[in-house]
């Protein structure tokens, strides 16, 4: 029998399926990886906005993921939205306990226009406790600017950024996603040991991205599970979430999600899967 690869997602929910453990779970299957999930949060949310969020008691949290290591180990895991330093502090304490294992920590702090979604302290135990354990980060614009605390306008900043979030806070490499910036999709990868990458991707014109950043970090944990390279599965992780957006399924009354399914379709005339 081959490898089963398998990945453990550690977040919130999304009742509409566009983000948090539902997005990566659809993500890990498209890209041929058995998925697993620990709830830190029950959220009431649709592509118009948060209604009311839940949160999981701790020791629920706890047994959640001792349950999944002590039956399916995973090969790689990503946290998404940890809204509270005590859930921030025992992840720390779990994830120290498999430091084996390859980490993504998508810092989910500030949404898109620069609005926080997790208060000042919060941010700053996330820093303290999770980042530091990352094998890769993956913050948008507003959320690097918020970890080093320094402005980013243009790739200029956002290389300079991303060697100060590896340098300064101890991650073992970052991605600054330039999604909210002008012109192409450019993102700007960072390691100690390779340097400097800029990941290109046209932009699509829509408004239907809910639910991307989650999309591109359970990529990169799916490839990471697989035994890729940090950089190539940052790159097919980039590809894979181009698609996504690319293939838009134009549904929902706000901001909808992005096609998980996108890259079955790679290749073929028009831009969303209702034309």
């Amino acid at each position: 029998m081959s490898t089963i690869y398998r990945a453990l997602t550690i977040a919130g929910t999304d009742p509409t399926g566009g983000a948090g453990i539902q997005a990566d779970l659809k993500t890990f299957q498209e890209l041929e990886v058995y998925g697993m999930s620990v709830i830190t949060s029950l959220v009431a949310q649709n592509t118009t906005g948060v209604r009311a969020i839940h949160h999981v008691p701790l020791e629920f949290i706890d047994q959640q993921f001792q349950a999944v290591v002590d039956d399916i180990y995973p090969s790689a895991i990503k946290t998404g939205m940890i809204a509270l330093p005590e859930m921030m502090e025992l992840l720390q304490q779990q994830l120290h306990s498999h430091k084996n294992v390859p980490y993504v920590c998508d810092p989910v702090m500030m949404a898109k226009n620069g609005d926080p979604l997790l208060e000042k302290h919060v941010r700053a135990k996330l820093r303290e406790t999770l980042v530091p354990l990352a094998t890769i980060v993956t913050p948008n614009i507003a959320e690097a600017e918020d970890l080093i605390d320094m402005q980013i306008d243009d790739i200029d900043d956002m290389e300079k950024a991303a060697i100060r979030i590896v340098k300064e806070l101890g991650a073992q490499s970052v991605v600054v996603k330039g999604g909210s910036l002008t012109g192409d999709a450019v993102d700007v990868f960072y390691s100690r040991e390779t340097g400097l990458f800029k990941l290109d991707a046209p932009r699509t014109d829509t408004k239907h991205t809910h639910g991307t950043g989650c999309t591109f970090s359970a990529a990169i944990c799916a490839q990471l599970a697989k035994g890729i390279r940090l950089l190539d599965a940052v790159q097919k992780a980039k590809a894979f979430t181009a698609d996504a957006i690319t293939w838009s399924l134009q549904i929902g009354n706000g901001y909808g999600p992005t096609n998980h399914w996108g890259h079955r379709l790679n290749g073929l005339p028009g831009k969303n899967v209702n034309q």
